[in-house]
Parts: structure tokens; C-alpha cells; sequence
């Protein structure tokens, strides 16, 4: 348990520096201020690799999968690589749930902050069911591998204009449990008016993020399942990727018209993996081959999306 205390807390230390000192007040994140961020969230994951590699080579924590400190490594980053590319969509639907409740870009970074922490809690349940599925029930990798590929399938054939946050069942809930003001005033989730706590817009928002995450993580967590049923590896890439997904928003956000092939490579990627769950009692893909498929299917959407004219 050392190795998870370890790991938990340095997840607090980074994120209580990120509101505490980054981001202490409220400010419009540029393009630049958001790109160093995005930078220093990614290298401080890829850095962690060594210590994946330190942990698994030293025999600190349980390895279930019997891994060498080197498969150990690569499935971090191939997993990592996975969660991370997953959200370029989820970034598509955070831009449009801001939209919609007129979220000014200066109090966004504060509720994306809180969403993050909501979902490491929710996700890192997620990650240890979902992990006791696969190793009692040998079936249920069929399952999980067919749910991907029906993921798949649904984001090729759906629009992301299609989706109206004020229309959702989770916003209309929320004003029925919670007395709502429609006027923001800063960064307060709540305000108190004659006695009564009311809910600000970003609250509102901050509750549909929350559960719309917990949405993706149902394909997301899957995918890395696909990739180990280590639960430090599957939690711990998971993590990494999550908490930089604030900076890579405010990076993404003002590029998303740029990349719109990118859809296509998470299609393929969730596909692969998907394939690959169904298949995985008759045919073991070595690592470097998920690893490979997930780099290339990105670099194609990348590289399509800027030389290809865009749809209409």
C-alpha cells in the first residue's frame, strides 16, 4: 500500500499547486500560458515511467501480470497514450457545455479543477470494478470489447452538434434539487442570499461535466483494460492523463476546428482495442503493437485534418 499512498498523494501535491499556485486567481488562460502547462503536465507523465519501471524492477507492489519492468513501462505509456487521446473528445463536449451556460473562459479553469477531482474519484471506483470483473469473470472481456466496438460505431454515425447540455437529463435534476441563479458571480460554485445557499451557473456546469466524464470513462476505462488488468498500471496512466486534460482543453479549445479529422483516429483506436478484447484468449498482440497502432491512428488524423480541406 506505500506504493498507492505514494502515488495518491503526489496527485494531491500536483493538483493543490495547480489551483493553489498556477492558478490561484481567476484569469483567461492564452494559448501560450496553456501550451506551457500542457507541456509540463505530459512530461511529468512520461517521466513517471521511470517509476513505473523503478517499481516493477524492484518487485515494490504486487504484480498480478507477472510484467517485466520493461512491458510494465510500455503498457503505462500505451495506456496513458489511450486515456489521453480519448479526451480529445471529451474536450469537444466541455467546449459546448461552457457555451451553453456562458461560462466566461476566466472562471473555467475553476470548474474544470473541481470536475478533475470528482472524476479521479469516480473513475478510480470505476477502474478496480471493472478490473474484478475481468479477473472473476473470464467472459466479460467480450463484453467490454463489444461495448467499445458499439462506442465506435456510434461515434461514427453521431454529430457532436447533436448534444444540448440544457436539454440533458442530469441539468434539469440539478435545478430540481437545487435552488438556481442564472447570473454568475465569480468563481462561486454557491452563494448565499437571505439565508439560502443557491447554485450558480457554474455549479450547473460543473454537475454536467462531472457525470458526461463519467460517460466517457465508460469507454475509456475499457480501452485500457484492454491494454493491462494491472490496477496501478490502469489507474495510475488513467490519472496522469486526467490531470492534465485542463491545460490540454485550454490548448485544444481554440484548435478544435483544425483537427476535426482527429474523430476518425479515435474511432480506429477504440475499434483496435475493441477487437482486441474479443480476440484476446486466441491471439496476444505484443505491446509495441498497440503502442504502434494508437501513435500512427493519431499522427494520421493529425497530419489528415492539416492537409485535407474540411468537411463542410
Amino acid at each position: 500500500m506505500t506504493i498507492w499512498i505514494s502515488f495518491i498523494i503526489f496527485v494531491t501535491i500536483l493538483l493543490a499547486l495547480d489551483l493553489l499556485v498556477f492558478n490561484r486567481n481567476a484569469h483567461v488562460i492564452s494559448t501560450k500560458e496553456a501550451t506551457k502547462y500542457t507541456i509540463l503536465w505530459v512530461s511529468i507523465a512520461l517521466a513517471f515511467t521511470g517509476v513505473i519501471y523503478l517499481i516493477y524492477n524492484g518487485s515494490y507492489m504486487a504484480n498480478p501480470e507477472g510484467l517485466s519492468a520493461n512491458k510494465a513501462s510500455i503498457k503505462y505509456i500505451t495506456g496513458y497514450l489511450i486515456e489521453l487521446s480519448l479526451s480529445i473528445d471529451n474536450i469537444f463536449v466541455i467546449a459546448i457545455i461552457f457555451k451553453s451556460f456562458a461560462i466566461e473562459q476566466r472562471y473555467q479553469h475553476r470548474v474544470l479543477f473541481w470536475g478533475i477531482v470528482g472524476a479521479l474519484i469516480f473513475r478510480a471506483a470505476m477502474i478496480f470494478f471493472g478490473v474484478a470483473l475481468i479477473r472473476e469473470i473470464d467472459w466479460m472481456t467480450y463484453i467490454f470489447g463489444a461495448f467499445l466496438l458499439y462506442t465506435a460505431f456510434k461515434m461514427l454515425v453521431s454529430k457532436d452538434d447533436d448534444f444540448n447540455p440544457k436539454e440533458s437529463v442530469i441539468y434539469k435534476l440539478a435545478r430540481r434539487w437545487f435552488p438556481v441563479t442564472d447570473r454568475i458571480e465569480g468563481q462561486d460554485l454557491f452563494i448565499r442570499k437571505m439565508g439560502k445557499l443557491i447554485a450558480t451557473p457554474l455549479f450547473l456546469a460543473l454537475i454536467v461535466i462531472e457525470l458526461t466524464d463519467v460517460l466517457f470513462a465508460l469507454d475509456s476505462i475499457p480501452a485500457i483494460l484492454a491494454i493491462t488488468s494491472d490496477p496501478f498500471l490502469v489507474f495510475s496512466s488513467n490519472i496522469m492523463a486526467i490531470i492534465g486534460l485542463r491545460s490540454m482543453y485550454f490548448f485544444l479549445s481554440n484548435l478544435l476546428d483544425k483537427f476535426q479529422y482527429i474523430h476518425y483516429s479515435l474511432i480506429a483506436i477504440l475499434t483496435f482495442v475493441g477487437l482486441k478484447m474479443i480476440l484476446v484468449h486466441y491471439i496476444h498482440f505484443p505491446e509495441w503493437v498497440s503502442l504502434t497502432f494508437i501513435f500512427t491512428a493519431l499522427l494520421v488524423g493529425a497530419l489528415t485534418s492539416k492537409f485535407l480541406p474540411h468537411e463542410s
